[in-house]
This record gives structure tokens, sequence and C-alpha cells, in this order.
């Protein structure tokens, strides 16, 4: 196992010597923080004698941890607050914008700087939070009790837990409750599905695919934030996959399995359910990936007319993987090895070395938040749907993960023509030509909007682009409604390649992008018709949804 499995070590080491060969910009970048502090120390100066100061650094909109009044209280904390933000600010430029260095170098460089200053943020420390000193005083220390009760808590369980003890969620009966019946099942996947809301259906059914990181019931939350029962609602006959979590017995399953078992074999399984000749196939976040590769795959075995898929929609997946967000720090050969390492020994990538990594991505927010709430203010997390599931994520086989990591990530082959066979054929993003509907989100962390935007450029058929506000989750779960804060630009994209132009051309939608995406799919998923039969000879119901592979741990 390797000291440093991210390569963190030798990533500064190149940051450090580009720096030393260019000595002149070294110290034009010092003169600016010099500069920066000393008019930090000159306003703070200002204020004492009543002179009226103002803070140089400003505080972030969205950066939680200094918005508490507290922080501005006294001018000690005020100082030392925007000290810290002027330090940070300036290294984390300086080590991205370090020249002659290589770009990934650079980008990981100032993502682990960025890790280690989010980690001493002076609102992670007792005597250095005011907000934590006002709650111990004003009770009496009962919040440093209960807050050395979470830790104690949390060193048991391993984890920086966000969730309460009692999480007050039970898949099947306040989550993931939209009627269904389960109607086929083999090693990879259990087939969803679900049952008519009216008398009428479109002809044409629809199949989603979910990421196999985590388990598919963010599509179908609860009544009034499921995607699933929306589109049931709307008319629509919907079949989910519910991917089996796999254990070491998996470990050989490959990404080419996943396709053809597991995507393909949904599909014809709901056009022989249906009678439809064609389905509408989506994918979200890493199943819309495997999507992109499996509708290249079909359209270079047969003819347009001949695929089972008449269109499809991407939520946040990438195709194009040549900017992939902030996992890219984490993914070189150094951490190649030691996840090969681990993967030989388990036959799977845990579930909870999966979650430690994406939790880095967010740590503001999905750590640090937490060690601050429950270890010094000594309170409960609530307990909330989306952070159950986001608790209940999944293991990933060896072959398939490793295939993942390797063509997607590091070599980028899926957005390269005919460089990555499967099932035999070379496969090209370009012979697509069923048309497109994608979606991405402007604060994705996960699959960054302008990664997503770039599959349309890459498939030939036409692409309407949609891009919502919020994030890698609520940017898509975004039902509309009275009460939506949600905002939405749409437009067609197909072959355009500047993302940046495209946004600048479109009207600012009011709302969730959901009203829009359903327009598009009655315009192309045929008449109304009486629903299909559910349990037929061939695909009897074995179960009642959400299923069981869905409840394996």
């Amino acid at each position: 196992m390797h000291l440093d499995p991210f390569g963190i070590g030798s990533t500064f080491f190149k940051i450090q010597q580009a720096w030393l060969r260019h000595p002149q910009q070294q110290l034009e970048a010092q003169r600016e923080l010099a500069a920066s502090l000393w008019m930090l120390n000159l306003n703070a100066l200002t204020t004492m004698v009543g002179g009226g100061g103002k803070n140089t650094e400003k505080i972030a909109d969205g950066d939680e941890r200094f918005q508490d009044p507290e922080w501005q209280a006294n001018l000690g904390n005020s100082l030392m607050v925007q000290n810290y933000l002027a330090y940070t600010r300036w290294l984390e430029r300086a080590v991205y914008d370090s020249p002659g260095a290589d770009s990934k170098d650079r980008h990981a460089a100032a993502f682990w700087t960025r890790q280690w200053f989010n980690a001493l943020a002076p609102s992670n420390f007792f005597l250095t939070n005011p907000v934590a000193i006002h709650k111990a005083m004003q009770t009496r220390g009962a919040s440093l009790a209960k807050g050395i009760e979470h830790f104690m808590a949390d060193v048991k369980a391993g984890d920086v837990q966000m969730m309460g003890n009692d999480p007050a969620f039970e898949v099947g009966k306040n989550i993931a409750t939209t009627p269904g019946s389960v109607v086929f099942r083999n090693e990879l996947f259990e087939l969803i599905q679900y049952h008519p809301a009216g008398k009428k259906v479109r002809a044409m059914p629809i199949v989603i695919t979910p990421p196999w990181i985590n388990k598919f019931y963010i599509m179908d939350l609860n009544e009034k934030k499921s995607m699933v029962r929306h589109l049931v609602n709307e008319g629509f006959t919907v079949f989910m996959i519910s991917w089996k979590n796999p254990g070491a017995d998996m470990a050989d399953n490959t990404f080419e399995k996943y396709l053809l078992k597991g995507m393909l074999k949904a599909i014809e399984a709901a056009c022989a359910i249906t009678g439809a000749p064609k389905v509408h196939a989506i994918g979200y976040c890493i199943g819309g990936t495997a999507l992109t590769a499996l509708m290249a795959l079909l359209n270079s075995k047969f003819k347009p007319a001949q695929v089972p898929v008449a269109h499809w929609t991407l939520l946040a997946s990438l195709a194009d993987f040549s900017r992939p967000g902030e996992i890219e720090a984490f993914i070189n050969e150094h951490s190649l090895a030691t996840i090969e390492q681990l993967m030989e020994k388990q036959g799977f990538l845990d579930k909870k070395q999966l979650s430690s990594a994406f939790r880095l991505l967010r740590p503001n927010s999905l750590i640090w938040h937490y060690v601050v709430h429950k270890y010094l203010y000594g309170e409960t997390p609530p307990s909330l749907d989306v952070l159950y599931w986001n608790s209940d994520s999944t293991r990933l086989p060896r072959a398939m993960h490793l295939f993942c990591l390797r063509q997607f990530y590091v070599d980028n082959n899926l957005a390269k023509k005919d460089a990555i066979v499967l099932d035999g054929q070379k496969i090209d993003l370009g012979r697509i030509t069923q048309p497109l509907y994608s979606v991405g989100t402007t604060e994705d962390h996960i699959t960054p909007w302008a990664g997503t935007f770039k599959t349309a450029a890459l498939v030939k058929g036409p692409v309407r682009y949609v891009l919502s506000t919020s994030g890698h989750i609520l940017g898509i779960i975004n039902p509309p409604g009275p009460t939506s804060k949600r905002e939405y630009w749409a437009g067609e994209a197909g072959g355009v390649t500047n993302s940046k132009t495209w946004l600048a051309e479109q009207k600012k939608e009011a709302g969730s992008w959901w009203t829009d995406w359903c327009s598009w799919l009655h315009e192309g998923c045929g008449p109304l018709q009486a629903p299909p039969g559910i349990g037929l000879p061939d695909y009897p119901v074995l179960c009642d949804a959400p299923g069981t592979y869905v409840k394996e741990t």
C-alpha cells in the first residue's frame, strides 16, 4: 500500500519546482500577499480609532462558516476571519497559477491546498469559534457535553455521521413508495415496472438507468419529490433499474456486462412488456455515461431504425472527461495503484472508501459542517431523506470500476473515436443520431455543467440542453410547484462547442425544468393508449416495488 496514495507529495514538489524556476513571479506574488495583509491591518487600525474601516476580505455568500453575527461582533474575530480568508485565497490562487506547471498538477495542488486550509479554519476549533463559546456559556456547558457525546458516537461508528441516531426513514415505507412491481431479476439488477396513474399512457415506455454508486430511489424520495411519480402522473409507463449491491463474488463483472446484461436487457424487457418497438432511455450521472456508451454501441451494430432507443435523456452525465471536476485530484497513477490493491483484496471498492472521497469534494458542507455543529455546538443533525439516501451507498465491483477509471477518467477514451471496444465493436459517439435531452446544473461539483455540455458536440443527433440552478442532486430532483426556487435555461445545442456562448443566448426561465422536459417527452413518446399489463408470463411479478436488491447493505 502506498504511503501517499494520491501522490500529494509529488504534486506539491512539482509546484515548488515550478515556482523556484520563476523567482520574479514568486516575488510579485509575495508582494501581493504583503499588500493584502497590510491593508487588513490598516483597516483594523482605522476601525479602532473610530474611522469606520471596512472588511477587505468579503465572506462568500455560500460560505456558512462565518455568517453568524458573532464573527463580526468584535474587531478581533473579524480580523481573524479576514486574515484567514486573505492568506488561504492568496495561496490557493498562487498554487493554481504556478508558472510553467502542468494543468493537472496545478488543479490537484490547489485542491489539496484547499483541503488543508478548510481543515484549519478558525470555525473548526472551540477556542477560535465565538459562536461555540457563546453557546457553551449560554447552556452552561451542556452544548459541549452533548458535543462530546456526538463525538464518541462517531468514533464508534468510524465516521462523521450526517444523520441522527434515529433516521426515521425506511425504504418502501416512507421513501421509494411509488406503486410498482419487480418484473425481472438477474444477477445484476431488478427491473421495476411502475403502475399507471390513469387510464391512458403514452405508447413508448421510459427506462431509467440510475448510477450504481448510490441506490435508485434518489428519483423516488417521496410523493412530492419523486421524479418517477411525476412521470407516471404525466401518463408515461416507467421502468427503473435497481442495481444489485455487489459483493466479492461479482468482482469480475465487466462494464460491458453491465451494458449488455443490465441496461440493454432492461430495454428489451420494457419493449416486450409494452409491445413498443423502442423506448425512451434516461441515464443519471455515471448511469448516463454508461447509457452514452450503450447508444454508441447500438449505433455501431445497427442502422438507426433498428436501434431500440428512439431518443434519450442524460441527467448530470459526462461523456468527455477531459475536465471532470475536482474528482480529478483523486485520479492519477498513485491513486489507481492503491485502488487496484484494495480491490484485488476485496473484490470491490467499499462504500465507505467511496463515500470518503466524495465528501472531500465538498468538505465544508459534508464534513466540517457536521464537525462544528455536532461537536462544538452540540446540535443533533436533522433527519433528511436526501441525507439518508446519500448514506445508503453501494459497493463497486473491481473489473467494472477499474474500466471506468482508466477508460473514462484517465484516458478519456469515450470522447475519442473508436478508442473503446465493446461487444466486439469500436464505438464512436459521432454515430449516435437519436435526439438527446441533456441536463446540467450550475453548482455541480461531480459532473461540472461545462463538461456535460460537451456531449452536444460529440453526438450527431439533435440536442436540447438544459442548465438548471443548484447542484448535482437538487438541480435534478427539482419538482415543479409554486414553492420552487429553481431556474433554468433551455435551448437547442446540437454541434455547439462553447457552453458560455450557448448560455449567453438563452433566456432564463423560472421554475423546474421538468415542465420543459415533459413537453419534449410527450411530443416524442407516441399516442395515448391503454396501459400495458403487469405480470406477463415471460415477465411475472416477482415482488412489490421497491424490490429486494435496494434493501441489500
